[in-house]
């Protein structure tokens, strides 16, 4: 039987673990309330300091903040809504059918050229900034999205085949076999089996496919020009002015708005993200 002291001692245990982890959480989350806060304030009151009044919030940061750009900011919302969708259309589907090849099938070079492909791993994106810039240009791609789209229909994104590539090592051998007793080949039997039992790995693939191409601000940069394309990133640093008049107010409002979809995507999405990691021999 447990004794009064011990019983003390766990409770004080406990409510140590709790405030750890509560004060982690204020941490963690300050940066957020500071940003929703300081977009209620005019600009003057951000960085000024001083005691503030229920007077000084407003949602004029909001209003102003999107109509200010050339075009009202959702456009720029639904630019990235769709760079992101295409990205994870292309990632998902390159980067499975490649997993599957490496894991299931027996071909020449398949060793070296796995390996290879882990090495692609450890390449930093500078390395391959400038030879990519330079192909693309001479393609006529400069400009467009197809720069940001087509490299993800051909899996050179490393890490997701090998995360697929883990969690298709877990499935059993013997369901490819009764497949193929079934007359099934290796195309069927990969989207008929493989990609249903993919799922967890899939829905990882596509909430960091999601969430790195929404706030991927380098790649954009170099490849889009156009205010019609400019995406969410490109969108807000024209609220940054070098000369000191930055709209800071409004470029914190509208930062706020573009969290949303990234929150509301993994909100959805968090059950098999952590699903697919704890399955996929990454965890």
């Amino acid at each position: 039987m447990p004794t009064t002291r011990h019983f003390a001692l766990r409770t004080v245990e406990v409510l140590f673990k709790h405030s750890l982890l509560i004060a982690a959480l204020v941490i963690m989350l300050y940066p957020l309330g500071w940003l929703f806060t300081s977009s209620l304030l005019p600009t003057d009151k951000i960085f000024g300091g001083g005691p503030l009044a229920w007077s000084d919030l407003s949602l004029d940061n909001y209003l102003n903040g999107w109509n200010q750009l050339t075009y009202p900011f959702g456009r720029y919302l639904l630019n990235s809504v769709l760079l992101a969708t295409l990205a994870i259309i292309g990632n998902v589907l390159a980067c499975s059918a490649a997993a599957y090849c490496f894991a299931r099938l027996e071909f020449p070079f398949r060793r070296v050229l796995f390996a290879l492909m882990l090495g692609m791993l450890m390449v930093p994106i500078h390395v391959t900034l400038v030879p990519q810039y330079v192909l693309f240009s001479k393609l006529g791609w400069v400009d467009t999205y197809l720069p940001l789209i087509i490299p993800k229909f051909l899996a050179v994104d490393s890490f997701f085949v090998f995360l697929m590539y883990q969690f298709i090592r877990g499935l059993p051998r013997e369901l490819d076999q009764a497949a193929y007793v079934d007359g099934a080949g290796p195309v069927r039997t990969f989207v008929h089996l493989v990609v249903p039992l993919l799922k967890p790995a899939i829905a990882t693939t596509a909430t960091f496919t999601f969430i790195w191409t929404w706030n991927d601000f380098l790649a954009q940069l170099i490849y889009i020009s156009s205010p019609d394309l400019t995406t969410v990133p490109l969108a807000l640093r024209q609220f940054m002015d070098s000369t000191g008049g930055s709209s800071w107010g409004e470029l914190l409002a509208m930062s706020g708005l573009s969290l949303v979809p990234l929150l509301v995507f993994f909100i959805f999405m968090q059950r098999y993200l952590v699903e697919g990691i704890a399955t996929s021999g990454l965890k």
